[in-house]
């Protein structure tokens, strides 16, 4: 698999030594979206690939750059319906609009809730655009900036990057989580300006937030075993990194 790594859309300095940022980038020749995050040696190394469905859902499918056949989110657009959904490591969510014409969403977190508890953190993303990159800011329910996704405006092969800031910038959960969800939501907002359906779908639509409560009962009707996996392995993962 062949893709740029030149970086036409440069990042600041700034976060280039400091906040980490993940590299994203399009392919036309394999259809598939890659990933990669710069090391300590300056150079880009691969952490995931998407897949795109166009004629099926999910639409995006998120791999492991090391393992291709497994699977660890999903993205599912919707052509009349502006929310989305997305699944990330077997957990079902959405991405639903707060607003009917403005982009601000909402998604339940349990990467960046406080404590322990059962109550996850509702997120938000808003959005900004100039000439040249359209911006999506995801802040935490203090209203505190956690990551932003830069999409470059005219380079359909350079996507963009994800900067992650904060207390949890590196964690690894966290970072999959931003970059299922960041774009999911791009991908969404990208069918939303560019098709007739969406509109009646805005018009239509039940905006506003997410039930905290639901999702609360929903974590607790996971199976503990299942439960204890998944925190064993994101233990595992923060330890390598």
């Amino acid at each position: 698999m062949s893709f740029p790594q030149d970086n036409d859309m440069a990042l600041p300095v700034e976060q280039q030594l400091g906040n980490p940022t993940l590299q994203i980038d399009f392919s036309w020749k394999n259809l598939k979206t890659l990933v990669s995050q710069k090391d300590k040696s300056g150079e880009y190394v691969p952490r995931y690939v998407i897949d795109y469905n166009t004629l099926r859902s999910p639409h995006l499918v998120f791999h492991p750059a090391e393992d291709k056949s497994a699977t660890i989110g999903t993205g599912t657009l919707h052509p009349v319906s502006i929310h989305a959904d997305y699944e990330l490591r077997g957990r079902k969510g959405t991405l639903k609009a707060l607003r009917r014409f403005v982009t601000s969403y909402t998604h339940l977190s349990y990467n960046y809730a406080q404590g322990l508890g059962d109550t996850p953190a509702a997120m938000t993303w808003t959005s900004s655009s100039d000439f040249k990159s359209w911006d999506f800011i995801c802040l935490d329910e203090s209203s505190v900036p956690v990551a932003k996704f830069s999409a470059h405006a005219w380079t359909i092969s350079k996507v963009g990057y994800i900067e992650f800031m904060g207390p949890k910038a590196n964690n690894p959960d966290a970072q999959e989580e931003i970059m299922i969800t960041g774009l999911t939501l791009f991908y969404q907002m990208v069918l939303r300006t560019t098709s007739i359906l969406s509109l009646f779908g805005a018009v239509f639509s039940r905006p506003g937030p997410l039930d905290k409560e639901a999702a609360e009962g929903s974590r607790r009707s996971v199976e503990g075993n299942e439960w204890a996996g998944y925190h064993e392995l994101s233990s595992f993962k923060q330890k390598k990194s």
